[in-house]
């Protein structure tokens, strides 16, 4: 029977040679979902004996992160804006630079208690509807995807959180399925904007887990801003506000997009990395 030291050097050793690079964080949190221990636990009692059956889970869920599934759908959650949202091979994982669409909105909403009606075009797992709307206990919002799957796991993660009774979420291709009345203080998007071309060069964490659907987008990965472009401004509210997540290299096509809309003060806006990754939009 091996020790906690033991298996745990092992497995480091396994995950660093598939190349990942989080290889001892991730191994611990294995560890702990396997062994039911905390992170601490696991470093306080080194010479702790694991018997066969934990080896084994832990073994079972070593060999997933070794075939590069993220660590995200192993363990089923994913933390974003200080929550915890359930995922699972229908949505993206929230990824952190995401949040800098909430950091945006928020610095244009100067009373965080009114009224607002927000959407989120294409919500995946809800985490960006959702944080908002725990920071504007006021709002409303809409969730639109065009996936049923990932709609079930927004409003679990809605209900979970304590906001099922403020939001709804509806199967639609973006807006096709909105009322034609529906207008909106804040729209929130990240649609898919990797080019087809990028695939091969994607971590296969993301390529081989994440939806494609959610992923690629034709016209080198500006397809859908087009399709935004034209869709947001009918939507928008009179001095409502835009925050689109963007690759980090398409910043000026993107705003060339928008510059032929309504949109005004059009900005990019950069993650805690530096490289652009949203476009907000404002519209008078």
């Amino acid at each position: 029977m091996l020790t906690l030291k033991e298996v745990r050097k092992k497995a480091v050793c396994l995950l660093e040679g598939t190349e990942i690079r989080t290889a001892r964080l991730d191994v611990d949190l294995l560890l702990g979902m396997a062994l039911g221990l905390d992170p601490l636990e696991i470093i306080l009692d080194p010479c702790r004996k694991v018997p066969d059956h934990e080896a084994a889970a832990f073994a079972a869920l070593l060999a997933r992160r070794a075939a590069r599934e993220p660590m995200s759908q192993i363990l089923g959650k994913k933390a974003f804006w200080s929550l915890e949202f359930k995922v699972s091979r229908d949505c993206l994982t929230p990824r952190p630079d995401s949040e800098i669409l909430i950091e945006s909105a928020l610095k244009v909403i100067p009373d965080r208690n009114k009224s607002l009606k927000i959407l989120d075009l294409g919500t995946g797992s809800g985490c960006l509807l959702l944080s908002l709307m725990a920071e504007l206990p006021g709002s409303r919002g809409v969730g639109v995807d065009i996936s049923a799957r990932a709609l079930m796991l927004a409003q679990d993660n809605a209900d979970r959180l304590g906001f099922g009774d403020r939001c709804e979420f509806i199967k639609s291709d973006w807006a096709a399925q909105l009322p034609p009345s529906a207008e909106f203080d804040i729209i929130l998007a990240n649609p898919p904007y990797i080019a087809p071309a990028e695939r091969a060069g994607l971590d296969p964490d993301v390529r081989d887990y994440e939806p494609e659907i959610a992923l690629f987008a034709g016209d080198g990965g500006l397809k859908e801003y087009k399709k935004l472009a034209k869709i947001i401004p009918q939507l928008i509210a009179v001095g409502g506000h835009a925050f689109l997540e963007i690759g980090w290299r398409q910043g000026s096509r993107v705003r060339d997009i928008f510059n032929k809309t309504p949109a005004e003060n059009i900005t990019i806006i950069a993650d805690l990395a530096g490289r652009d990754r949203c476009i907000a939009l404002d519209f008078a």
